[in-house]
C-alpha cells in the first residue's frame, strides 16, 4: 500500500484550526495569514484524499475524517516535539539534591517539579524532607544543594519564593464547643506555625488545649479530617474538606509566612543553579 509523509507544519496548522473552529483564529496562533491557513488545509486534504472540515455559519467544524485525523495529528506532534526536546536539551551530570520542609513539599514543590520537567527533562531531582534544624545541617554539610523552608536560616543566601497568609483551619467534621478551651492540632515540637499561634492566643488571652500532636504534616491533615481541632497553616493547605474559621470563631490574626530558597554562597552545582533560576520569582 502506498504511503505518503504528512508535513509537520500542515499538521500543526490543522490542530490549531480544529481546536479553534476558525481559520482566522488559527492563523494568529501559527503566525500566518488566514489565506495561508486555507491553502495549507487544502494541501493537507489533497494529501489524505478527503475533506477535513465542514462549514457551519462562519466557523469550520471537523468532518468525521477530520476528527479521525486530529487524534493522530496530536500524537504525531507530541512525538515530534518530544524527540526534538530530547535531542536538544541540556544534559546534566548530577541531580539536584533538595531539602524541604513538609509544608513546601505539600504545596510548592509539585508546581516546581512540573516546571522543571517541562524545561529540563533530563534533570534528576532528589528531595529529602526534614525539619528546619536538620535542613540547615544538611545544607551546611553539603548533603543537599538547596533548601526550601519557612524557618529563617540567616547563614545562607536566600530568595523568597512566596509569601502566604497563615489562617486557622478545621476539617468538615469539626464542631466547636464554646464552653471548652480552644482545641488545637499541633506539630509536637518547635515550628513557626506552632510558635505564632500560641503567641497570638496568649496576646488574646484565649484558653487552648492540645487535642492532637504529631510530628508530621500528614498527621495534621488526618487530625483535621477527623474533626479533632484547629490548626494554623498557610492558605495553600486549604482543600475542599476544610474551611477557614478565623472570623467565625473570633480567632486572632496570624502573620504571613515566607517560603525561602536557601543555598550556600558560591558553592552551587550547575544543576542547582538552573533549578534555582527556574523557580525564583522574576
Amino acid at each position: 500500500m502506498e504511503t505518503r509523509d504528512l508535513d509537520m507544519g500542515l499538521l500543526r496548522t490543522f490542530v490549531a484550526a480544529a481546536e479553534r473552529e476558525s481559520f482566522a483564529v488559527a492563523a494568529a496562533r501559527v503566525f500566518r495569514t488566514q489565506a495561508a491557513v486555507s491553502l495549507q488545509m487544502q494541501r493537507l486534504e489533497a494529501v489524505v484524499g478527503c475533506a477535513l472540515f465542514t462549514r457551519v455559519g462562519r466557523n469550520k467544524r471537523l468532518s468525521d475524517q477530520g476528527v479521525r485525523l486530529l487524534e493522530y495529528a496530536r500524537r504525531i506532534l507530541s512525538l515530534n516535539d518530544g524527540a526534538y526536546r530530547a535531542m536538544t536539551q541540556e544534559v546534566f551530570e548530577y541531580p539536584v539534591k533538595i531539602g524541604a520542609c513538609a509544608d513546601a513539599v505539600d504545596t510548592l514543590m509539585p508546581e516546581y517539579l512540573e516546571m522543571c520537567a517541562e524545561t529540563y527533562p533530563s534533570l534528576r531531582i532528589d528531595i529529602q524532607v526534614g525539619r528546619s534544624r536538620w535542613l540547615a545541617s544538611a545544607l551546611r554539610r553539603g548533603d543537599v544543594d538547596l533548601v526550601v523552608d519557612v524557618a529563617p536560616h540567616e547563614e545562607f543566601h536566600h530568595v523568597v519564593l512566596r509569601t502566604s497568609p497563615v489562617v486557622w483551619l478545621v476539617g468538615a467534621r469539626f464542631h466547636y464547643q464554646q464552653n471548652l478551651a480552644l482545641p488545637l492540632v499541633l506539630i509536637d515540637s518547635a515550628c513557626p506555625f506552632r510558635g505564632m499561634a500560641l503567641e497570638a492566643l496568649a496576646q488574646q488571652e484565649r484558653n487552648w488545649r492540645p487535642t492532637f500532636q504529631t510530628s508530621t504534616l500528614a498527621g495534621i491533615r488526618a487530625a483535621l479530617r477527623a474533626g479533632l481541632g484547629i490548626t494554623p497553616r498557610t492558605i495553600e493547605m486549604l482543600t475542599s474538606d476544610m474551611k477557614v474559621v478565623d472570623h467565625e470563631l473570633g480567632l486572632p490574626p496570624l502573620p504571613s509566612i515566607s517560603y525561602r530558597l536557601y543555598s550556600r554562597v558560591n558553592d552551587c552545582s550547575e544543576s542547582a543553579q538552573k533549578f534555582s533560576a527556574l523557580i525564583a520569582p522574576r
